[in-house]
């Protein structure tokens, strides 16, 4: 494990003997990202796919820079189908880590084959095609296409648990239970996979319930002043029935003398028995109490790192403030106007200090009147030079400080250069504009000739 401060390996101690930083609750935070991690591999060995997901999240919450989470997340989704999600972990774990980063063969090896790229561009129109005709209440439309999403992709657990859905709705509960236990062979204990497979045993419960004797078959008739209910066919074994009683006779004899013997030793077990389950009670409200004071550590730890989290940020934020600060007031001094302009606009006003505060003022005051008469100026030798792209990313930038500048010129040639950029459509709003915030001039007047002309 290395220092996050300067990266030196650390030992069993919770200061880094390089710089001193305190990294007691960074390895903290470390650990849990681990064992985490290491939950997702036993959980991913037995294929609870789902159950992995949720601990790598978990993982990447504690420490974003795991990369070995991030890769193993993304092979995971893979599986159950959904590449757009895999693909998204491995570029993300590609930019955290560029070299000796196994995500880096899995996106080769996808992005070089054309055939599978094609393959999960179909998939993801079909199921969104599948999904409409679900909104639509096209049943029939929306089976057909996923069945033929799952022809391509027939890992998309996704896909197996929308059309197993669509069964149930159908009514056909044999075919809702095919598909999910093919969503069952990828990922066993899909909390939604399960949730559908018992509704899917519950249809065929009340589709197909069992036989019930028919009343038909059974005959009464008055014995004194009881009524006696018994089978129509009913055979009369006198003999057996003779025998039956003796032996009932016996039963009950020895039952009787058991229960005379046996109620002492009963009371002796139920002692017994409530001793134990009051010391079961006792350990589990010692166990219980444990469990509260581990939650409550975990709930200070857990506050501890948001707090340092939220430090960081705001200190990594007020550190590029200033450098933005300092790149404003370097670039007004050398008279480089467009940079002082673009780095004042990346500074975080909340960040300065009374005095910064003062600075910022002062240059943005002073750099603002020359920023955006250097960017006019630049703006229209791009558009008399007939470069109507670089004309317009100028003039934008114009009328982003002052829509009104120049009497209304900037925005007049912005519409001027989107017309002859062959942009239309812009050109016909800043057109609009002139004419609604300049009526009566010859702008406004050739604004409207040029709308009238569009349209």
């Amino acid at each position: 494990m290395e220092c996050y401060n300067c990266g030196a390996k650390l030992g069993k101690d919770n200061v880094c003997p390089n710089c001193g930083t305190n990294v007691r609750i960074y390895k903290k935070i470390m650990m849990a990202s681990n064992a985490y991690y290491n939950d997702a591999l036993e959980k991913a060995g037995v294929r609870n796919l789902s159950g992995a997901i949720w601990s790598l999240k978990e993982s990447l919450r504690f420490n974003k820079m795991n990369i070995d989470a991030r890769n193993l997340l993304g092979l995971i989704y893979f599986e159950m189908g959904e590449v757009v999600a895999a693909l998204t972990e491995w570029v993300i774990s590609k930019n955290y880590r560029p070299k000796e980063n196994i995500a880096s063969r899995y996106l080769d090896e996808i992005q070089n084959n054309q055939s599978r790229l094609e393959t999960i561009n179909q998939t993801i129109k079909k199921y969104n095609q599948a999904l409409l005709y679900c909104k639509q209440d096209s049943r029939d439309l929306a089976i057909i296409q996923l069945k033929k999403v799952l022809s391509l992709n027939p890992k998309l657990v996704q896909g197996h648990q929308l059309l197993a859905l669509l069964y149930i709705q159908e009514q056909k509960y044999d075919l809702a239970k095919k598909s999910l236990r093919n969503a069952g062979k990828i990922d066993a204990d899909n909390t939604t996979t399960l949730r559908y497979l018992k509704e899917a045993n519950a249809g065929l419960r009340v589709a197909n319930p069992g036989k019930k004797q028919k009343n038909d078959e059974l005959i009464s008739y008055q014995s004194g002043n009881e009524t006696i209910i018994q089978p129509r066919y009913l055979k009369d074994n006198s003999a057996v029935t003779t025998i039956v009683n003796m032996l009932l006779g016996i039963a009950i004899g020895v039952a009787v003398t058991w229960f005379l013997v046996v109620p002492a030793v009963r009371r002796d077990v139920q002692d017994q028995a409530k001793a134990e389950v009051l010391e079961a009670n006792n350990t589990i409200a010692s166990k219980n109490q444990n469990i509260s004071a581990l939650e409550t550590q975990i709930e200070d730890l857990t506050a501890q790192i948001s707090d340092a989290k939220n430090e960081e940020e705001n200190s990594a934020s007020q550190i590029n403030t200033y450098e933005q600060l300092l790149q404003a007031y370097t670039a007004y001094v050398e008279e480089d106007i467009e940079a002082a302009g673009t780095a004042l606009g990346n500074v975080n006003e909340e960040y300065l200090s009374d005095a910064a505060a003062g600075i910022y003022d002062t240059i943005n005051a002073q750099v603002n009147a020359d920023y955006i008469s250097a960017m006019y100026q630049q703006a229209t030798e791009a558009y008399n030079a007939q470069e109507f792209g670089q004309a317009i990313e100028d003039y934008e930038k114009v009328i982003e400080l002052d829509e009104t500048y120049e009497n209304g010129n900037a925005l007049y040639y912005l519409a001027q250069s989107y017309r002859r950029n062959d942009d239309l459509k812009n050109a016909k709003v800043y057109y609009q504009k002139v004419v609604e915030l300049y009526p009566g001039t010859e702008r406004a007047a050739n604004a409207q000739r040029y709308l009238d002309i569009e349209e």
